[in-house]
């Protein structure tokens, strides 16, 4: 009978002091962006497997006309568009176009260039799943064989 009280408490104490927390969370707003398997053009997610990860956050931002010339990511990375319209052109043609709001799940080991075909600063915020002394992105002269 001890032992059945002395969970109980325990599951109370646990309850009571979660119910802390969720009063913390009381007044927050979320907004699901994006659930994918995919990144933007089809190619299935993945995970990088690394003994050291190593993850970047920048913020990138397109005057217009501005491009990131074409390059590739060997590391899964992921974006959100603070503000503007930013194209990505792959080499086979197809282009995406994200805007403020939008979530980009961005392509792994494929040539793509983005740009800024509009009139206002495109910005977005970025972040590199990678590894430590892996590059986070590769120029075309550096990706061809």
């Amino acid at each position: 009978m001890k032992k059945v009280l002395g969970v109980v408490a325990v599951f109370l104490v646990l309850l009571l002091s979660s119910a802390g927390y969720a009063e913390e969370y009381r007044n927050v707003e979320v907004k699901k962006l994006i659930t994918s398997t995919t990144a933007s053009n089809g190619q299935p997610l993945f995970y990088l497997q690394a003994a050291q990860p190593e993850v970047t956050a920048l913020v990138v931002t397109f005057p217009p006309g501005g491009s990131t010339g074409w390059h590739k990511h060997p590391v899964p990375v992921y974006a959100y568009m603070l503000a503007g319209t930013l194209n990505v052109e792959l080499k086979d043609g197809k282009t995406f176009v994200f805007k403020k709001g939008d979530a980009i799940l961005e392509v792994v080991n494929t040539l793509h260039n983005g740009f800024n075909a509009g009139s206002e600063p495109a910005s977005l915020v970025v972040f590199y799943t990678g590894a430590v002394g892996v590059q986070n992105v590769i120029r075309e002269a550096t990706a061809l064989p």
